[in-house]
């Protein structure tokens, strides 16, 4: 990817992504895996790869994603948007791992995918689409 989410992910945030997301029901779109340094988020339906993320250690504290591949082959995920890449995997991780409301990641994707799409397309259906919901248990 050439464009990387720049959050820094303090350490007790870094164990939480460590966990992994599985989803629970067909409402849930992501599984996230992480193995060593490297997360995998994989579409719960098809449980086709989307991204791989890197993390490594931040002076100071916490972690970062220094390097992220994202599928591009169209068969198995059509978007070749890199903002809009950017913004769905910081996304998933702060809204579905860490269960966090995410509000400014939330209206990028809105708007990236309205502008992408030419729609208007009401914010609560375009992200229940692309993210899906987070469960709590």
């Amino acid at each position: 990817m050439s464009l990387l989410p720049g959050r820094i992910w303090s350490d007790e945030e870094w164990e939480r992504i460590q966990r992994g997301y599985v989803a629970q029901d067909m409402d849930q779109k992501w599984h996230v895996l992480v193995e060593g340094d490297t997360a995998f988020l994989h579409r719960s339906w098809t449980r086709f790869g989307v991204y791989e993320a890197t993390f490594a250690p931040v002076d100071g504290g916490g972690r970062r994603i220094v390097s992220a591949l994202v599928e591009r082959d169209g068969d198995r995920y059509r978007n070749t948007d890199d903002d809009y890449d950017s913004v769905m995997l910081e996304l998933v991780f702060s809204a579905i791992v860490l269960g966090e409301p995410a509000a400014e990641l939330r209206s990028r994707l809105v708007e990236s995918t309205r502008r992408k799409a030419g729609t208007d397309a009401p914010a609560a259906v375009v992200q229940h689409s692309a993210l899906g919901l987070r469960s709590d248990s």
